[in-house]
């Protein structure tokens, strides 16, 4: 039997939005709410590498730059995305972020469970 993953779940969750509602209206885009928590998401991620590949830079740095850069991706995960737009926006933002081994907390699974719930 599969190990049951944080992956699987979000894979699972984005795969019964999809057939839910399969199209997606072009003029119905992310929410300026959304966008400008992904936006702050992005900013606090290149920041977060240019402190830790910074030569010099203290463990103290690092650890600060990735808890900001993680409490911008939980801003994220809580975001009760209602409208469609924010829906795919939000879903196709958190795949990006999981490709790469960002959605490795607890809590980030947490965050997009009780925000589905809103």
């Amino acid at each position: 039997m599969p190990e049951v993953t944080r992956r699987t779940l979000l894979l699972a969750f984005t795969a019964v939005a999809s057939v839910v509602e399969p199209t997606f209206a072009e003029g119905e885009g992310a929410s300026p709410e959304l966008r400008t928590l992904i936006g702050a998401h992005e900013a606090t991620y290149v920041e977060l590498h240019r402190v830790v590949h910074q030569a010099g830079s203290s463990s103290h740095e690092r650890k600060r730059a990735d808890r900001i850069e993680q409490e911008a991706l939980l801003a994220i995960c809580s975001y009760p995305a209602i409208s469609r737009g924010d829906r795919r926006a939000k879903a196709d933002y958190l795949l990006t972020a999981e490709a790469r081994g960002e959605l490795d907390l607890e809590e980030h699974m947490q965050a997009i469970l009780h925000s589905m719930k809103r």
